[in-house]
Protein backbone atom coordinates (compact mmCIF):
# COMPACT_ATOMS: atom_id res chain seq x y z
CA UNK A 1 0.00 0.00 0.00
CA UNK A 2 1.61 3.04 -1.03
CA UNK A 3 1.45 6.22 1.55
CA UNK A 4 -1.28 8.18 -0.47
CA UNK A 5 -3.78 5.57 -0.77
CA UNK A 6 -3.21 4.73 3.39
CA UNK A 7 -4.59 8.30 4.30
CA UNK A 8 -6.61 9.38 1.25
CA UNK A 9 -8.86 6.09 0.76
CA UNK A 10 -11.68 7.08 3.06
CA UNK A 11 -10.08 5.19 5.79
CA UNK A 12 -8.23 6.33 8.80
CA UNK A 13 -5.09 5.98 8.44
CA UNK A 14 -2.58 4.46 11.69
CA UNK A 15 1.60 4.13 11.49
CA UNK A 16 4.20 4.03 13.82
CA UNK A 17 7.35 4.85 13.56
CA UNK A 18 10.57 2.79 14.70
CA UNK A 19 14.42 2.91 14.56
CA UNK A 20 16.79 0.63 14.26
CA UNK A 21 18.28 -0.82 17.72
CA UNK A 22 21.90 -0.86 18.61
CA UNK A 23 21.89 -4.22 20.07
CA UNK A 24 20.62 -7.88 19.19
CA UNK A 25 18.90 -7.37 22.85
CA UNK A 26 17.34 -4.24 22.01
CA UNK A 27 15.89 -5.75 18.24
CA UNK A 28 14.59 -8.94 20.23
CA UNK A 29 12.92 -6.48 22.77
CA UNK A 30 11.72 -4.00 19.80
CA UNK A 31 9.68 -6.50 17.99
CA UNK A 32 8.10 -7.72 20.99
CA UNK A 33 7.01 -3.95 21.05
CA UNK A 34 5.70 -4.31 17.21
CA UNK A 35 3.88 -7.94 17.83
CA UNK A 36 1.41 -5.47 19.73
CA UNK A 37 1.31 -2.37 18.07
CA UNK A 38 0.39 -4.98 14.49
CA UNK A 39 -2.78 -5.54 16.84
CA UNK A 40 -3.85 -2.34 15.88
CA UNK A 41 -3.81 -3.16 11.93
CA UNK A 42 -1.65 0.00 11.04
CA UNK A 43 -1.75 1.60 7.79
CA UNK A 44 2.29 1.09 7.16
CA UNK A 45 5.40 1.04 9.56
CA UNK A 46 8.05 3.28 9.11
CA UNK A 47 12.00 3.13 10.60
CA UNK A 48 14.27 6.22 10.10
CA UNK A 49 17.98 5.69 10.54
CA UNK A 50 21.07 7.11 12.69
CA UNK A 51 22.50 10.83 12.15
CA UNK A 52 24.73 11.28 9.08
CA UNK A 53 23.23 8.39 7.67
CA UNK A 54 24.48 6.01 9.33
CA UNK A 55 22.50 2.44 9.85
CA UNK A 56 21.03 2.71 6.34
CA UNK A 57 21.19 -1.11 6.08
CA UNK A 58 20.04 -1.90 9.56
CA UNK A 59 17.15 0.07 8.79
CA UNK A 60 16.02 -1.75 5.87
CA UNK A 61 16.62 -5.17 7.64
CA UNK A 62 14.06 -4.31 9.97
CA UNK A 63 11.42 -2.92 7.30
CA UNK A 64 12.03 -5.93 5.62
CA UNK A 65 11.76 -8.11 8.87
CA UNK A 66 8.23 -6.20 9.44
CA UNK A 67 6.83 -6.71 6.44
CA UNK A 68 7.43 -10.50 6.48
CA UNK A 69 6.69 -11.12 9.61
CA UNK A 70 3.53 -9.01 9.65
CA UNK A 71 2.58 -8.85 6.08
CA UNK A 72 2.80 -5.07 6.94
CA UNK A 73 3.27 -2.33 4.63
CA UNK A 74 6.67 -0.28 5.39
CA UNK A 75 8.36 2.53 4.78
CA UNK A 76 12.24 3.44 5.22
CA UNK A 77 13.26 6.96 5.88
CA UNK A 78 15.93 8.54 3.60
CA UNK A 79 17.53 11.46 3.58
CA UNK A 80 20.05 13.29 1.64
CA UNK A 81 22.86 13.25 4.76
CA UNK A 82 26.73 12.16 3.50
CA UNK A 83 25.54 10.68 0.30
CA UNK A 84 25.97 11.19 -3.79
CA UNK A 85 22.46 10.98 -5.80
CA UNK A 86 24.38 7.40 -7.29
CA UNK A 87 24.07 6.40 -3.73
CA UNK A 88 21.00 7.48 -2.89
CA UNK A 89 20.13 5.12 -6.15
CA UNK A 90 22.13 2.54 -4.64
CA UNK A 91 19.78 2.69 -1.68
CA UNK A 92 16.63 2.41 -3.43
CA UNK A 93 17.73 0.19 -5.80
CA UNK A 94 17.97 -2.36 -2.66
CA UNK A 95 14.97 -1.10 -0.73
CA UNK A 96 13.10 -2.23 -3.93
CA UNK A 97 14.36 -5.45 -4.10
CA UNK A 98 13.78 -5.91 -0.59
CA UNK A 99 9.75 -4.93 -0.55
CA UNK A 100 9.61 -1.37 0.65
CA UNK A 101 6.50 0.17 -0.03
CA UNK A 102 7.11 3.71 0.50
CA UNK A 103 9.92 6.50 1.37
CA UNK A 104 10.08 8.89 3.65
CA UNK A 105 11.84 11.10 1.93
CA UNK A 106 14.06 14.06 4.34
CA UNK A 107 16.65 16.29 3.44
CA UNK A 108 17.87 15.32 7.16
CA UNK A 109 20.16 17.32 9.99
CA UNK A 110 23.42 18.51 9.84
CA UNK A 111 25.55 16.06 11.20
CA UNK A 112 26.78 16.67 14.86
CA UNK A 113 28.97 19.29 15.45
CA UNK A 114 27.72 21.02 12.16
CA UNK A 115 25.14 24.09 11.95
CA UNK A 116 24.28 23.69 8.48
CA UNK A 117 23.63 21.45 5.96
CA UNK A 118 25.96 21.11 3.34
CA UNK A 119 25.68 18.00 0.74
CA UNK A 120 28.58 15.57 -0.05
CA UNK A 121 30.05 16.35 -3.53
CA UNK A 122 27.76 15.04 -6.29
CA UNK A 123 24.81 14.65 -3.77
CA UNK A 124 21.87 16.80 -2.87
CA UNK A 125 20.74 20.08 -1.45
CA UNK A 126 17.18 19.61 -0.61
CA UNK A 127 14.41 17.66 -0.16
CA UNK A 128 12.19 18.46 -3.20
CA UNK A 129 15.92 17.11 -4.85
CA UNK A 130 15.26 13.62 -3.61
CA UNK A 131 11.66 13.93 -4.26
CA UNK A 132 12.05 14.62 -7.98
CA UNK A 133 15.01 11.51 -8.00
CA UNK A 134 12.48 9.11 -6.52
CA UNK A 135 9.63 9.99 -8.17
CA UNK A 136 11.49 9.96 -11.63
CA UNK A 137 13.46 7.20 -11.39
CA UNK A 138 11.66 4.80 -9.02
CA UNK A 139 7.95 5.21 -9.38
CA UNK A 140 6.55 2.42 -7.59
CA UNK A 141 7.23 4.15 -4.35
CA UNK A 142 5.04 5.95 -2.56
CA UNK A 143 6.45 9.35 -0.75
CA UNK A 144 6.05 11.13 2.58
CA UNK A 145 7.36 14.26 2.98
CA UNK A 146 7.63 16.31 6.47
CA UNK A 147 5.59 19.19 7.40
CA UNK A 148 6.54 21.30 10.35
CA UNK A 149 3.69 23.28 12.45
CA UNK A 150 5.73 25.44 14.52
CA UNK A 151 7.98 25.53 11.33
CA UNK A 152 11.15 24.39 10.83
CA UNK A 153 14.34 25.61 12.74
CA UNK A 154 16.25 26.60 9.41
CA UNK A 155 13.37 28.79 7.80
CA UNK A 156 13.75 32.42 8.55
CA UNK A 157 9.50 32.09 8.75
CA UNK A 158 6.93 30.71 8.39
CA UNK A 159 5.55 31.46 4.90
CA UNK A 160 9.23 30.38 3.14
CA UNK A 161 9.21 27.36 5.08
CA UNK A 162 5.56 26.80 3.41
CA UNK A 163 6.69 27.24 0.49
CA UNK A 164 9.55 24.81 0.72
CA UNK A 165 7.04 22.14 1.56
CA UNK A 166 4.46 23.04 -1.60
CA UNK A 167 7.62 22.10 -3.36
CA UNK A 168 8.24 19.14 -2.17
CA UNK A 169 4.71 17.93 -2.44
CA UNK A 170 4.85 19.36 -6.22
CA UNK A 171 7.90 17.06 -6.71
CA UNK A 172 5.74 14.28 -6.07
CA UNK A 173 4.79 13.97 -2.43
CA UNK A 174 2.01 11.71 -1.78
CA UNK A 175 1.16 13.13 1.63
CA UNK A 176 2.86 15.37 4.53
CA UNK A 177 3.42 13.34 7.97
CA UNK A 178 4.11 16.27 10.49
CA UNK A 179 6.81 16.70 13.06
CA UNK A 180 5.56 15.52 16.95
CA UNK A 181 3.67 18.88 18.22
CA UNK A 182 1.29 19.34 21.39
CA UNK A 183 -0.87 21.70 20.96
CA UNK A 184 -3.23 21.15 18.06
CA UNK A 185 -4.17 24.77 17.54
CA UNK A 186 -0.49 25.13 15.69
CA UNK A 187 -1.39 21.67 13.58
CA UNK A 188 -5.04 23.49 12.53
CA UNK A 189 -2.87 26.39 11.73
CA UNK A 190 -0.71 25.02 9.72
CA UNK A 191 -3.14 23.15 7.96
CA UNK A 192 -4.98 25.76 7.00
CA UNK A 193 -1.98 27.91 5.87
CA UNK A 194 -1.24 24.45 3.10
CA UNK A 195 -4.75 24.98 2.20
CA UNK A 196 -4.52 28.55 1.41
CA UNK A 197 -1.31 27.56 -0.72
CA UNK A 198 -2.71 24.81 -2.67
CA UNK A 199 -1.09 21.70 -0.92
CA UNK A 200 -4.15 19.23 -1.18
CA UNK A 201 -2.06 15.67 -0.17
CA UNK A 202 -3.63 14.22 2.96
CA UNK A 203 -1.44 16.22 5.80
CA UNK A 204 -1.13 13.70 8.95
CA UNK A 205 -0.36 14.64 12.60
CA UNK A 206 2.77 13.22 13.83
CA UNK A 207 2.14 12.26 17.84
CA UNK A 208 4.91 11.12 20.18
CA UNK A 209 3.34 9.89 23.25
CA UNK A 210 5.33 11.33 26.91
CA UNK A 211 6.06 9.51 29.19
CA UNK A 212 8.95 10.42 30.62
CA UNK A 213 8.90 14.61 31.23
CA UNK A 214 12.99 14.77 31.16
CA UNK A 215 13.02 12.80 27.74
CA UNK A 216 10.08 15.11 25.94
CA UNK A 217 11.84 18.32 27.11
CA UNK A 218 15.00 16.90 25.45
CA UNK A 219 13.26 16.09 22.20
CA UNK A 220 11.17 19.35 22.23
CA UNK A 221 14.20 21.92 22.82
CA UNK A 222 16.12 19.35 19.70
CA UNK A 223 13.17 19.97 17.11
CA UNK A 224 11.59 23.82 18.33
CA UNK A 225 8.26 22.49 19.57
CA UNK A 226 6.23 23.86 22.63
CA UNK A 227 4.56 22.30 25.43
CA UNK A 228 1.85 23.65 26.93
CA UNK A 229 2.11 25.12 30.19
CA UNK A 230 -1.04 23.73 31.19
CA UNK A 231 0.62 20.23 30.58
CA UNK A 232 4.25 21.03 31.89
CA UNK A 233 2.57 22.32 34.83
CA UNK A 234 0.56 18.63 35.31
CA UNK A 235 3.74 16.62 34.65
CA UNK A 236 5.84 18.66 37.17
CA UNK A 237 3.24 17.80 39.78
CA UNK A 238 3.85 13.83 39.14
CA UNK A 239 7.28 14.94 40.70
CA UNK A 240 9.65 11.90 40.39
CA UNK A 241 6.74 9.00 39.52
CA UNK A 242 7.42 7.07 36.52
CA UNK A 243 3.76 6.00 36.08
CA UNK A 244 2.07 9.47 37.01
CA UNK A 245 4.05 10.82 34.06
CA UNK A 246 3.20 7.88 31.95
CA UNK A 247 -0.89 8.59 32.96
CA UNK A 248 -0.39 12.11 32.53
CA UNK A 249 0.99 11.31 29.04
CA UNK A 250 -1.22 9.18 28.20
CA UNK A 251 -4.36 11.02 29.13
CA UNK A 252 -3.04 14.20 27.13
CA UNK A 253 -2.16 12.37 24.08
CA UNK A 254 -5.87 10.74 23.60
CA UNK A 255 -7.14 14.06 24.54
CA UNK A 256 -4.82 15.56 21.77
CA UNK A 257 -5.65 12.61 19.32
CA UNK A 258 -9.66 12.24 19.78
CA UNK A 259 -9.54 16.26 19.14
CA UNK A 260 -7.53 15.72 15.82
CA UNK A 261 -10.07 13.14 14.65
CA UNK A 262 -13.00 14.95 15.06
CA UNK A 263 -11.66 17.62 13.02
CA UNK A 264 -11.55 15.47 10.46
CA UNK A 265 -7.64 14.29 10.21
CA UNK A 266 -7.30 11.79 7.65
CA UNK A 267 -4.68 9.91 10.27
CA UNK A 268 -1.96 9.80 12.96
CA UNK A 269 1.44 9.07 12.64
CA UNK A 270 3.26 7.72 16.36
CA UNK A 271 6.51 8.09 17.43
CA UNK A 272 6.75 5.14 19.12
CA UNK A 273 10.62 5.41 20.29
CA UNK A 274 10.87 1.20 20.27
CA UNK A 275 8.18 0.85 22.39
CA UNK A 276 4.53 0.21 22.77
CA UNK A 277 2.67 0.82 26.30
CA UNK A 278 1.67 4.44 25.41
CA UNK A 279 0.61 4.34 22.23
CA UNK A 280 -1.43 0.98 22.35
CA UNK A 281 -2.81 2.48 25.65
CA UNK A 282 -3.77 5.78 23.73
CA UNK A 283 -5.04 3.77 21.09
CA UNK A 284 -7.20 1.70 23.29
CA UNK A 285 -8.86 5.08 25.03
CA UNK A 286 -10.08 5.66 21.66
CA UNK A 287 -11.10 2.51 20.72
CA UNK A 288 -9.29 2.23 17.46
Amino acid sequence: MRIGEAYGSGKFGLSFELFPPKTPAGETALFGHVDQLVKFQPSFITCTYGAGGSTREKTLEIVQRVRQAYGCPVASHLTCVGATADQLRDFLREAERRGVDNIVALRGDPPRGESEFRPVAGGLRYANELVTLIRREFPGFGIAVAGYPETHQEAPDPQTDLKNLKRKVEAGGDAVITQLFYNNRDFFRFRDACHDLGITVPIVPGILPVTNFAQVQRITSLCGASLPDDFVAALQACGEDPQRQFAVGVECASRQVQELREAGVPGIHFYVLNKSQATVAVLANLGL
